[in-house]
């Protein structure tokens, strides 16, 4: 069920009403074109989608922004009024309406993840086990899989028949997984070979087929951002600030907005700071400077900002690259 409140010009509530999903439809197909707010949740974007297509103006609100305007208990018709009430903000912040080949790549991205945390969990129950029979193994999945075999070959340690064989048949879920991860990672790739826009944001240092696929299927083209600087906001990359009483406070970066992405990004650029070839490099001497003066891991985290800065410039410039030599992104 969707419940709908309207409002006039003057903001007065003007109609409300419950609808059934078909109904809903039928209604908006046959009204004349209108701003029509709703509340980020599942559908949001499946029905935002509809409504654009029938002419009508739609927005998808974060629930947090809406919640200020909530007057009293909490029922769908206030929720509602609420709703329509925050849409006409002109401050207001709003979820982009992402198309179905966002949605999909946005999947493909959520699979590989959970598959991932899967291996992980598996890994970890094996090393469990052998602890208990004093078989210890090196950090990383690479250890895991050469200290596991060599642990299962060596018939002269303490692990028991029944042991071995539930190792086994662990090791077997795990391949399994294994190989479901490279074929989701081979559809991730794919995708990335195909698409100008992804194919131009992998000649930035750090961003790789991951990383580019997971910016574009959650900020698109990016041009609902005003400048860089609200990419890099929009994903927690910019210090957070709790300042009163005159006295600025800025605790650390703030973590809003999608942890995934954010998370790859920063991943990404560890992985430019431990790699990059300083020298040949326009962004070499900036890193050494700042690693001169400050701590590792904000070097990372200021390079993961500045990376995704060079990021917004590239997605809304058609055609345009990151050349290493000059450091800028450029047509």
């Amino acid at each position: 069920m969707f419940h709908v409140v309207a409002l006039n010009a003057a903001g007065s509530v003007i109609q409300r009403a419950k609808f059934s999903r078909d109904a809903l439809l039928a209604f908006f197909d046959a009204a004349p074109n209108a701003l029509i707010g709703m509340k980020a949740s599942p559908g949001s974007q499946w029905l935002a989608r509809r409504l654009v297509a029938m002419g009508h103006d739609a927005r998808i609100i974060p629930a947090r922004f809406v919640k200020p305007y909530v007057k009293s208990n909490k029922t769908e018709t206030v929720d509602a009024a609420a709703i329509a009430k925050a849409v006409t903000r002109p401050t207001m912040r709003f979820v982009e309406v992402r198309t179905p080949e966002q949605i999909d790549l946005q999947a493909l991205h959520r699979i590989r993840d959970r598959l991932v945390g899967q291996r992980t969990a598996l890994i970890n129950l094996a090393r469990a086990f052998c602890l208990e029979y004093g078989l210890a193994m090196h950090v990383g999945a690479g250890g895991f899989h050469a200290d596991i075999r060599r642990h299962l070959g060596n018939v002269e340690n303490d692990l028991t028949p029944t042991m071995r064989v539930l190792l086994e048949e662990l090791l077997d879920d795990l391949a399994s997984i294994e190989g479901r991860i490279k074929a989701v990672t081979g559809k991730v790739e794919a995708y990335a070979s195909q698409h100008d826009p992804v194919s131009r944001l992998v000649t930035i240092p750090g961003i790789g087929a991951l990383g580019a696929t997971a910016i574009v299927a959650a900020a698109g083209d990016g041009r609902q951002f005003r400048k860089a600087r609200d990419l890099a906001a929009w994903l927690g990359l910019v210090p957070a600030e709790h300042s009163t009483g005159g006295k600025r406070t800025l605790p650390g970066i703030s973590k809003r907005g999608n942890r995934y992405v954010r998370r790859l990004i920063i991943h990404g650029a560890r992985s430019c700071l431990l790699h990059l070839n300083r020298a040949n490099h326009a962004l070499g001497g900036w890193l050494s400077a700042l690693e001169a003066r400050t701590h590792r891991n904000k070097v990372v985290v200021a390079l993961a900002n500045k990376l995704t800065r060079i990021v917004w410039a590239i997605l809304t410039r058609p055609g345009a690259i990151y050349l290493p030599s000059r450091g800028a992104a450029l047509s």
